[in-house]
């Protein structure tokens, strides 16, 4: 009986840390007044520029403190994360001094390497998630405004 009790208290705490972990993971800014994420899923450098450009258009607007934004890469847009794109600097930038999240899509990423024959390195400030469309998903459950520029 007690082994059992013992049991049941380590799921309970692992599940509560799990959950825990989870919130952080998707709460960067937990006192900011919006919350934004931001799709690029094309390989075009304008395009990346142009979401890049919306992103700190954000944060002039509203203030560092007062919006959260997410990018999530996914597709023939994970290009945008590969380390030594043309927008590396400016992702490291905006990660480090306005707190930009930027989401790499594992499924992308496995085929990518598949194809490549070898795994491309990401922009350090890159995170990978499961599947670039579900984290924009939870996200929107979550409260975010979904963004496609």
């Amino acid at each position: 009986m007690r082994s059992r009790l013992v049991s049941l208290l380590l799921v309970f705490l692992v599940a509560s840390l799990s959950a825990v972990s989870l919130a952080a993971d998707t709460e960067g800014k937990p006192f900011a007044e919006k919350r934004v994420v931001l799709q690029i899923s094309e390989d075009s450098v304008q395009r990346q520029t142009l979401v890049l450009n919306v992103a700190n258009n954000l944060i002039r607007h509203y203030g560092p403190d007062k919006v959260d934004v997410e990018i999530v890469a996914f597709g023939p847009g994970l290009n945008m994360l590969i380390k030594g794109n043309a927008n590396d600097e400016r992702i490291n930038t905006m990660a480090q001094q306005n707190g930009v999240r930027f989401a790499a899509c594992l499924n992308t990423f496995s085929n990518m390497t598949r194809t490549l024959g070898y795994e491309p390195e990401l922009n350090a400030n890159a995170v990978k998630v499961d599947a670039g469309v579900v984290r924009m998903i939870d996200l929107t459950e979550q409260g975010y405004v979904l963004i496609r520029p």
